[in-house]
Formats: C-alpha cells, sequence, structure tokens
C-alpha cells in the first residue's frame, strides 16, 4: 500500500506555495504539468500561521527521488528556504475519494 506524507510549513502561505509549483511546471487551477513520477494525489492548503501539504506517494523512495531531483531546488527558488515544521509519514490502509469536489479548485 501507498505511504501518506504530512508537511507543515510556518510562515509560508499560497503565494510561495504557487511559486514553488511554477518552478516544478505545474498548473494547480488546471491540474496539468509536470507531475512527479509516484505521486498518488496531492492536497495543500492555509493552516494557522503557515501551510500545509499532504500527499499520497507509490513509495517513500519515490518521493525522495523527487525531492532530491526536483522539489528541493524548486523550494529554494520558490522562496522557502527553512525546512517543514512537520514531517510525518503514515502508512495507509485506506486511499478513496467518493463523489470528491472541491469548488474552486486550484
Amino acid at each position: 500500500m501507498a505511504d501518506m506524507l504530512i508537511l507543515e510549513f510556518d510562515g509560508v502561505g499560497r503565494e510561495q506555495y504557487q511559486a514553488v509549483n511554477g518552478q516544478l511546471g505545474i498548473d494547480m487551477a488546471s491540474g496539468e504539468g509536470d507531475w512527479p513520477e509516484g505521486l498518488v494525489s496531492h492536497m495543500a492548503g492555509a493552516k494557522p500561521g503557515g501551510w500545509a501539504v499532504i500527499e499520497v506517494w507509490e513509495s517513500r523512495d519515490a518521493q525522495g527521488q523527487f525531492m532530491n531531483d526536483r522539489l528541493g531546488e524548486a523550494l529554494q527558488k520558490g522562496g522557502i528556504a527553512d525546512p517543514p515544521a512537520r514531517v510525518e509519514w503514515v502508512e495507509l490502509v485506506a486511499n478513496h475519494r467518493p463523489g470528491f469536489y472541491l469548488p474552486g479548485d486550484g
């Protein structure tokens, strides 16, 4: 089964998140772009004082490869210099999206 990654960044907002996605060549509004191999799903949003990202990956190795090859540099260029305040891996037992729709996705 896949693994879920929870990342929380303090002092980061939508502007930096969008800048990182721009560096990666991913358009969150359309869902088009150069998504990393092994990524199953990606969710992100504001939290008090920062930003949270939750992802599902086929493997931790796939995420590590993405971090080393592309994400680390994109974070720096997007204005996120500090490491996440929280990094937590969770072994998934289920991953479903029945009837999921998020108005204003992007």
